[in-house]
């Protein structure tokens, strides 16, 4: 699956209705999201069960804004609407297949009660 442009409108029903979603921010102007997002692309072809997205943190700076982008590229992965992961940085190859079976390989249960354990203290 080819990645997906992912804007205000569409950002949480992509999120929350999908199993595993990666969101990519970038802008056309970043050099290192330039050079990821061939790596990005390639991902999204071996990966049909995953959502890609990307979101131009440039025509969606509300969304880049409420997701607390400081630093792009950014990657951010949700698995069953939980944020799991954030990293500022373009992943090489290997480490962008690695964060896709942690992911896909979480307890969902145990997560979730962490953050319920979290957000009680």
């Amino acid at each position: 699956m080819a990645t997906q442009t992912l804007t205000e409108q569409n950002f949480d029903e992509v999120v929350t209705g999908n199993d595993v979603v990666l969101v990519d921010f970038w802008a056309d102007w970043c050099g290192p999201c330039k050079s990821f997002a061939p790596t990005y692309e390639a991902s999204s072809e071996k990966h049909p069960d995953v959502v890609f997205g990307k979101v131009d943190t440039e025509s969606e700076q509300g969304l880049a804004a409420a997701a607390q982008i400081r630093s792009i590229p950014t990657i951010m992965a949700f698995r069953e609407g939980v944020l799991v992961f954030a990293q500022p940085g373009a992943l090489p190859p290997a480490a962008l297949e690695d964060l896709i079976g942690q992911v896909k390989d979480l307890d969902m249960e145990e997560v979730r009660k962490q953050l319920a354990e979290q957000q009680s203290q």
